[in-house]
């Protein structure tokens, strides 16, 4: 395998593409060939400014997808365009960072992953708190025993949008109207990914969604999602309204102890209680001090790791199939 992996980007309209972009810039084994935006005004909007100018924007796709040089493509398409940008990439026969969610239609995602299963190709999700030292933490906790027996998860992430969307971008709230679910169906994703990490699939999943404050009224910005297992309960909330800085808050109980961290952005410390003394921490409440990270920088290397067969993803592809499959239920994209 070459020095550097070759790797291009395939749409700009993520709000998250940018700094993707960046990373990938960034990181000394990758080569940046380009990117392809299929909208000429999105395109001349982005094509000199910050990251976007010092990259080459690509006329065709298929100068990338046809070359058996690229490695891996990243999927920064808006969300009801990406779905079709990832199923290109990988019908290629690349890797794929595909920026969350993984669409609206659950069954075509599912037969894009099987063909990446087949054919051993890789996709990663673009959830963004697989490598969070406060994340991996609890989660170790939790998955480990440490914390006994996991009976109630509580995660919130609420944010601040716009009501209108941003020049060239869907990321506002009439964006979000566009999809079942509003503000769950964007961000929801990175929480279940680490409840459905944490405890599984959920037996039944319930959903309370109104529109609260947008003047458009066909967006869901203030949302809750309950997912209930066989002795254990978590709950998702979501608004698109919160006054910044936003109080994310990410709670684990179980039998044994709690772990409290927020916020989670910045990370700063979690709030850890056990009932009895276990290694290094005590009876009783631990603050314990966590890293700050920056998004993506380390989920994406460990990529790069992956496809040069140093590692193994951090998540297999069944994985990514509930994370999108429970998204979907809580949404109603599927019963359930």
């Amino acid at each position: 395998m070459p020095e550097k992996l070759r790797m291009a980007q395939y749409g700009t309209k993520h709000g998250h593409a940018e700094g993707v972009l960046q990373v990938m810039l960034d990181h000394p084994e990758v080569e940046v060939v380009g990117v392809y935006e299929p909208d000429a005004v999105r395109r001349e909007q982005v094509e000199n400014s910050g990251s976007w100018a010092n990259v080459d924007f690509i006329d065709d796709p298929d100068d990338f997808l046809d070359d058996p040089m690229v490695d891996c493509v990243t999927s920064e398409g808006a969300n009801k365009e990406s779905l079709g940008f990832t199923e290109e990439i990988v019908a290629a026969g690349k890797h794929v960072f595909y920026d969350k969610p993984a669409g609206d239609d659950y069954p075509r995602f599912e037969h894009i992953i099987e063909i990446a299963r087949a054919q051993g190709t890789m996709i990663q999700m673009g959830y963004m708190f697989r490598k969070h030292d406060g994340f991996e933490r609890i989660a170790n906790w939790a998955r480990s025993g440490f914390l006994g027996d996991i009976f109630q998860v509580r995660a919130h992430m609420s944010t601040w949008i716009p009501e209108k969307n941003p020049e060239g971008q869907f990321t506002g709230r009439e964006g979000l109207a566009h999809h079942k679910g509003g503000v769950m169906y964007d961000l929801g994703g990175h929480m279940l990914d680490q409840v459905v990490w944490i405890l599984g699939r959920p037996n039944r999943v319930s959903r309370f969604f109104q529109n609260a404050t947008s003047e458009n009224r066909d967006v869901m910005d203030n949302t809750l999602g309950v997912f209930e297992y066989g002795n254990a309960i978590a709950t998702v909330d979501i608004a698109a309204m919160e006054t910044r800085p936003m109080a994310r808050r990410f709670e684990v109980y179980g039998t044994k102890g709690s772990a409290i961290m927020e916020p989670f952005e910045p990370a700063d410390t979690i709030r850890l209680t056990l009932g009895e003394d276990q290694g290094e921490y005590k009876k009783g409440v631990n603050t314990v001090k966590i890293e700050h990270r920056a998004r993506y920088v380390d989920t994406f290397a460990e990529l790069v790791r992956n496809i040069k067969g140093e590692s193994e993803p951090l998540r297999t592809l069944d994985h990514e199939l509930l994370v999108q499959e429970t998204l979907m239920r809580v949404t109603g994209g599927l019963s359930g």
